[in-house]
């Protein structure tokens, strides 16, 4: 036992401790933050942007869109230079603020007619050729007519060295550590052509930061470096453009009121007149509407339009972007919503965000905040498990997170704070599994253990009872009240004479199981099987305040199930034809204080009581036959239980109690005490009591007739009174002959 009680201390111990060990990894493990758990929390963030995207307003954005219909009817892309020409000069007269391409011309146009004559081969009439090269050059009048529009050209980052290198048109100035030296260099570029970059008023990097692993733009970058020189990004040079600013500030860590924390970091850009919060390396977290026809002008519209006028609207004082939605041009998207939008959508909505305030931002504080997080909660389940159980850590845990969530969704949707609530919880919730599992794990140790060592000695009650706490495994009793039930089986003698000793056990399996079930639906304890004989009791190892009304219901359903077993032969003693017939049992109850406890040695014990009152219960069922009644119970459990139908038995001398104890015979539950034919035999039964007392024998045997008539089926009890009243009879004759 001591082993025992040593193994149940040190089981909490144990379970605080991988719970500990569990705790610390996955601090740990966020401490490190790997790109799984990023993607994890990148993921989240995708979800608060579909539970809440940004709502569309019409905004000084518009793209000129290179859809499937627009090359149909113009032709194949690329389209010649003149053609794109044409469209700077519409987009100009329609009073563009910047027009900004997301595309790269960094090949020279083969429709050109310097061009055609490598096109056509050799064999070319030299006057043809001279034909050719005299004609204008189409990147030419491209160039000029960008040098007269405020146009901003694109260059692309690639991992691949092409000896290009774009052209730095804004001034960028910083303030803090300079950004060169901490933003991750881009290899390469693929440029314009110069002469296409030097009649630009803007040039930005057109890539877009795309995650590998799902290939979901969820940042645009506003600057990139290419490890000597820093680049605005075609969205950041549009909004300087649009503005006619001149250049750009790139505030980082180190500047007034920008505090370091850990590494040197971007944490703004200010373009003109607006300032825009950023990412520690320069991009901005993209806060997206659902894809929005109204954004869009197909490019045939635009450039098959007779009357610009209807377009003022739509360009005049606007951000115009040119870029493609058709599929073979292979600049499709997703985005944080699950949509799939031409790349220059997303220009478009960075722009849109910046010209409406409307930010999402992720602070530097937040990792810490984060850590920190988990660390608490989980370790708010390590405290709470050994104080209020599994279940009340559950629900706390689960408390926790739903306000670390609630918290969190608050801050997305009032002030665009991206914080991750997903990671704490999925630590309380392996803290807890890892916990509980290795607690149910020694649990059930522990029950095997008293199931195996006491399940033959205790009631199953108790067996439950001590496997919850197995430190109650001592020696001892209590006094407390109780109900206690001793049934008997009236003839038992006789039926054994009958049965082989294989029939006589499954007689009593067939009788005695029915029963204990009767008992225990009831919140009985059995205490043993005396033979043909079962002893139960109420209001112990569990409290039971209404024990004795129980056990009364218990007794009225044993005799029940007694009569149906008799009534289609479950013991075959009709189909064989035995002398005896049927089975009829005896049931005594008596309510009182008691001792209750283990009973025994320190190797061998039982849960039991004694106490006079059980020995009162006992000797109130050696009663039931000569009294002529089923089931009978003490005054004290009659008044315990005074919804019942009791009719008055007399006082009844017990084996070993000096004085007669008065009984009562039950008859039924309250609705048999209720009913009018049992309020009529209640009455002549009082009226027969109370004459016998006052020896009216004549009163009494009127008394005992209507009785007879009114409950025919309690002949054997009645028959009782008649014997009474004859014995009183012949003592009274007796006395008058005498005088």
């Amino acid at each position: 036992m001591r082993l025992f009680l040593k193994t149940l201390f040190s089981k909490r111990i144990l379970v605080a401790a991988v719970a500990c060990i569990v705790l610390a990894f996955m601090t740990g493990l966020r401490s490190a933050d790997p790109g799984f758990l990023k993607a994890m929390r990148e993921l989240t963030f995708d979800y608060y942007q579909r539970m809440k995207p940004r709502e569309y307003e019409p905004a000084p954005v518009r793209i000129i869109d290179i859809d499937e219909a627009s090359i149909a009817e113009i032709g194949q892309w690329p389209w010649p230079r003149t053609k794109m020409a044409e469209m700077v000069a519409k987009l100009t007269d329609l009073g563009a603020a910047a027009i900004v391409f997301d595309v790269v011309f960094s090949e020279a146009d083969r429709t050109s007619p310097a061009q055609l004559h490598e096109t056509l081969g050799q064999n070319v009439p030299d006057d043809l050729i001279a034909t050719l090269k005299s004609l204008p050059d189409h990147d030419a009048q491209f160039a000029s007519t960008i040098s007269q529009a405020p146009v901003v050209l694109g260059f692309a980052v690639t991992t691949t060295s092409t000896g290009d290198t774009p052209r730095q048109i804004a001034g960028i100035s910083y303030a803090g550590d300079n950004p060169v030296g901490f933003l991750k260099p881009f290899p390469a570029a693929v440029a314009n052509l110069e002469i296409l970059q030097e009649s630009a008023s803007g040039l930005g990097s057109i890539s877009i930061s795309e995650d590998d692993q799902e290939g979901v733009v969820r940042r645009a970058p506003l600057v990139v470096s290419d490890g000597n020189t820093l680049f605005p990004s075609l969205t950041t040079e549009a909004l300087r453009v649009a503005q006619g600013a001149k250049g750009l500030i790139v505030r980082s860590t180190g500047a007034s009121s920008e505090a370091g924390v850990g590494n040197s970091a971007v944490t703004a850009v200010r373009i003109g007149a607006y300032t825009v919060p950023t990412t520690a390396s320069g991009e901005l977290w993209l806060y997206y509407t659902k894809d929005h026809p109204e954004r869009y002008i197909p490019a045939n519209t635009l450039l098959s339009a007779e009357n610009l006028a209807d377009l003022v609207p739509y360009v005049e004082g606007q951000i115009v972007l040119v870029g493609a939605s058709a599929a073979g041009l292979r600049d499709i998207r997703a985005t944080s919503l699950g949509e799939l939008v031409p790349g220059v959508a997303i220009h478009a909505q960075a722009l849109e965000q910046i010209l409406f305030d409307q930010f999402l931002f992720r602070p530097d504080w937040a990792n810490g905040l984060e850590i920190i997080a988990t660390f608490a909660v989980g370790a708010i389940v390590i405290l709470a498990l050994p104080a209020i159980g599994s279940l009340g850590t559950a629900i706390l845990a689960t408390a926790i997170v739903s306000g670390l969530v609630g918290g969190s969704l608050y801050l997305f949707w009032e002030e665009g704070l991206l914080i991750d609530p997903v990671y704490p919880a999925v630590t309380s919730f392996l803290v807890f599994a890892a916990s509980s599992s290795l607690l149910f794990f020694l649990t059930e140790r522990e029950k095997k253990f008293v199931r195996q060592a006491f399940g033959q000695y205790l009631s199953p009650d108790l067996v439950t009872q001590l496997e919850q706490s197995p430190d109650q495994l001592t020696l001892g009793g209590e006094i407390r009240p109780m109900t206690i039930l001793f049934m008997d089986i009236r003839g038992f003698t006789p039926i054994s004479e009958q049965l082989t000793p294989e029939e006589l056990v499954s007689f009593l399996n067939t009788l005695l199981s029915p029963l204990s079930d009767a008992i225990q639906v009831e919140g009985g304890t059995i205490d043993k099987y005396i033979g043909d004989s079962i002893m139960a009791f109420w209001n112990a190892p569990l409290s039971i305040p209404d024990h004795a009304a129980r056990a009364c219901r218990a007794g009225l359903t044993m005799l029940k199930v007694v009569d149906k077993l008799n009534d289609r032969d479950a013991f075959g003693f009709k189909a064989r034809n035995l002398k005896t017939q049927s089975v009829r049992i005896g049931i005594g109850l008596n309510s009182g204080e008691v001792c209750v406890g283990n009973m025994g040695s320190a190797r061998r014990f039982n849960y039991s009581v004694i106490g006079d009152a059980v020995n009162i219960a006992s000797r109130i069922e050696s009663s039931c036959k000569a009294i002529g009644a089923e089931l009978l119970v003490s005054e004290d459990t009659r008044s315990e239980a005074p919804d019942f139908a009791f009719l008055e038995a007399g006082e009844i001398p017990l084996k070993g109690k000096s004085e007669p104890v008065k009984l009562y015979a039950l008859l039924g539950d309250r609705a048999l005490k209720n009913s009018k034919e049992f309020k009529e035999l209640a009455t002549t039964h009082e009226r027969l009591m109370a004459a016998m007392k006052e020896n009216r024998l004549e009163d009494a045997e009127r008394a005992l007739e209507t009785a007879q008539i009114l409950a025919p089926s309690l002949m054997d009890f009645y028959g009782r009174f008649e014997d009474i009243l004859f014995d009183l009879k012949a003592a009274q004759n007796a006395n008058s002959a005498a005088q």
